[in-house]
């Protein structure tokens, strides 16, 4: 059998698609409940420290991952098995387009309430103010840098690097989503955290992005506005990764995202990403067909990419 790790990217890909996230026992959060463990002995307001519980955490999710990959060695059906179960773990595109859906149908019944209480499962802004377009455009926001973050991503490290890529990525991503901001607490430690999901992102991001550009026809827009989005408009995004994403999809879904939240009473600018109005509730179910587009691409690039690798 030739290309064990593309088969198993592939099947993977379908888990996620089929099945989701695990309701309960999810391993992420077995390894979220570790990484606050050790935050608790080892947090100190420098960055030495948080560099030493990055690489711990990061370096020992892909010690196991080599591991677990050595131990099948030899045995190709094993590969399969392996890398399609790490792949099922790490991803996260069905639960996120599901999320989006039930957000929609909240919005849609002319449930404001629930749709703010649900938008908090994607995004830390404060939802109180928010008002439909507003809920709408963050859920849009989101569904844009996870597709990046928790597909496009995985999917390539895991063709680079195997089960171990597939587990040291999705390891650095969750912490990033822990400690990863820029306040009192984490602005020292975190900082480390930040820099490398910052650094594994840049290629899959701008991948993520050329692909929401080359599938702006399925949903109603055109390569050109958002390819013209992205390169003008990401740099006034505070993240040099999300930024790309979240312009690409605005001009292929032609609307404008961006703008200022308020995030635990502290507002930030994000920059206007687009060059048409706003979005509302109708916008959610075409935002959710082009993550779904640039999953099912990413996945085909990625088991492409493991087959050559292979092949050499």
């Amino acid at each position: 059998m030739k290309g064990p790790v593309a088969l198993g990217l592939g099947l993977g890909w379908v888990a996620d698609q089929l099945l989701g996230d695990p309701a309960r026992h999810h391993p992420v959060a077995g390894f979220g409940a570790v990484a606050n463990g050790l935050e608790r002995r080892l947090y100190r307001d420098e960055r030495a420290a948080g560099a030493a519980f990055t690489a711990t955490l990061v370096g020992g999710a892909g010690a196991l991952g080599w591991v677990l990959q050595r131990g099948v060695r030899g045995s190709a059906a094993g590969t399969v098995l392996l890398t399609a179960a790490a792949t099922w773990t790490v991803l996260g595109g069905r639960s996120l387009t599901r999320e989006a859906d039930l957000i929609s149908a909240s919005l849609q019944a002319g449930d404001l309430a629930a749709a703010r209480d649900r938008v908090t499962h994607l995004v830390s802004r404060d939802p109180a103010s928010l008002d439909a377009d507003g809920v709408a455009r963050a859920t849009l926001e989101s569904v844009a840098e996870n597709t990046s973050d928790a597909v496009v991503a995985p999917l390539l490290w895991g063709a680079v690097a195997g089960v171990p890529g597939l587990l040291a990525y999705r390891a650095a991503n969750t912490l990033d989503a822990m400690v990863g901001y820029r306040n009192e607490r984490y602005n020292n430690f975190g900082w480390a955290s930040a820099k490398l999901d910052d650094l594994l992102n840049w290629v899959p991001a701008r991948l993520a992005g050329a692909l929401a550009s080359l599938a702006a026809p399925v949903v109603g827009g055109r390569t050109q506005d958002a390819v013209r989005c992205s390169v003008e408009q990401s740099p006034a995004h505070p993240s040099p990764n999300g930024g790309v994403v979240e312009a690409s999809f605005a001009g292929a879904l032609r609307v404008t995202l961006g703008g200022r939240n308020t995030y635990g009473g502290v507002v930030e600018d994000r920059g206007e990403l687009g060059f048409d109005p706003g979005p509302g509730p109708a916008d959610l179910a075409r935002g959710v067909t082009l993550a779904k587009v640039v999953s099912a691409a990413a996945a085909v690039v990625s088991v492409g990419l493991a087959w050559r690798w292979s092949r050499r």
